[in-house]
């Protein structure tokens, strides 16, 4: 696949600590969910967020649309920081960034048509009068594949692919510039999943709309994806383009995480290093008390001495990053 190149959002040095133990905890505790992670999605382009449950992506989308506030780090929108778009008019930065969330019947006011609940995103963000909305999100529906009688239903009425068209539609309403997908087709049938990335692919082709696709489902992230983020425990271990990363992964947890999926199961060969296929295990650290090192060295056969001691940077070769020395001795950024 082939992306817009100029940078639409990008998140510098992101991390989000968590309090654990309650605000009167004598011992308070802290997991940081996000570590240091830095990304940039261009003008229509689509990039896929996937690991293990825990490991970060939902932070991660989270913050980048601001229902999160992270601990440090910047995030931009067109080249302005989003605390000045923010202090600015937030109405401008809540327009752009929109997200889709997993379980879209949780979203909606269940006493509440769809007609109402699309009027609400038309009414703050476009303005104009009760028949022009209507207008508006009659085109909504037809857009997502709906007909425009599903406006007088209401959500307990509509099927998990149709309520995933209507949270797809409200996002849409304000013509947004970026859109966080957050598991957005994981409780949905297999074939309704490939409808509903066949649409957000549509959408995508006709508005140019940057998408963050999280999921776990690795055969849809190389599908829609032109580039696929692998996270381990709070930090990106690879990224590059969806080819790459899918034919031929790097990082040790990369290669696992795909080698899991039983029919895309292979061994990997970059042209240098031959290897078996990884297999993962031992459980996932206590993200309380993160390793030292690589966190992910005592779950990874390649493990050296180096590995257990100093934190490795993500190293790139040809817009293909690693943070593994063992497997990417390439220079860093």
């Amino acid at each position: 696949m082939t992306a817009a190149q100029t940078p639409l959002l990008e998140a510098r040095g992101l991390s989000k600590v968590f309090r654990v133990g309650g605000l009167f905890a004598r011992n308070p505790q802290s997991v940081q969910a996000l570590s240091d992670v830095s990304l940039s999605i261009s003008r229509g382009e689509t990039v896929a967020i996937v690991g293990e449950s825990g490991c970060g992506k939902s932070t991660l989308g989270r913050c980048l649309v601001r229902l999160m506030e992270p601990t440090s780090g910047e995030i931009l929108l067109n080249g302005t920081p989003v605390e000045a778009l923010l202090a600015k008019n937030p109405l401008d930065f809540r327009r752009a960034a929109q997200i889709v969330f997993q379980d879209p019947y949780a979203s909606f006011n269940p006493r509440r048509t769809i007609g109402a609940t699309l009027n609400d995103p038309l009414r703050i963000h476009s303005g104009g009068d009760g028949s022009s909305r209507l207008s508006k999100a009659k085109h909504l529906l037809e857009q997502v594949g709906l007909p425009a009688e599903f406006l007088n239903r209401y959500p307990h009425e509509l099927s998990g692919g149709q309520r995933q068209r209507v949270a797809i539609a409200r996002a849409l309403a304000p013509s947004p510039e970026f859109i966080v997908c957050d598991e957005a087709v994981s409780s949905l049938d297999v074939s309704v999943q490939a409808q509903i990335v066949n649409l957000l692919r549509d959408i995508q082709a006709s508005t140019s709309v940057a998408l963050l696709f999280i999921t776990h489902n690795l055969h849809l992230a190389r599908r829609i994806a032109h580039r696929i983020a692998v996270m381990y425990l709070g930090q990106i271990v690879e990224i590059g383009d969806a080819d790459s990363v899918g034919n031929s992964p790097r990082h040790p947890y990369s290669r696992a995480l795909f080698n899991a999926a039983l029919s895309v199961r292979r061994d990997f060969t970059d042209g240098v290093h031959a290897r078996r296929s990884e297999v993962l295990s031992g459980e996932v650290p206590n993200p309380i008390n993160l390793p030292t090192g690589c966190r992910f060295h005592a779950r990874c056969s390649l493990a050296e001495d180096a590995c257990r001691i100093k934190e490795p940077e993500l190293r790139f070769r040809s817009e293909h990053g690693v943070r593994c020395p063992v497997t990417a001795p390439v220079e860093a950024r």
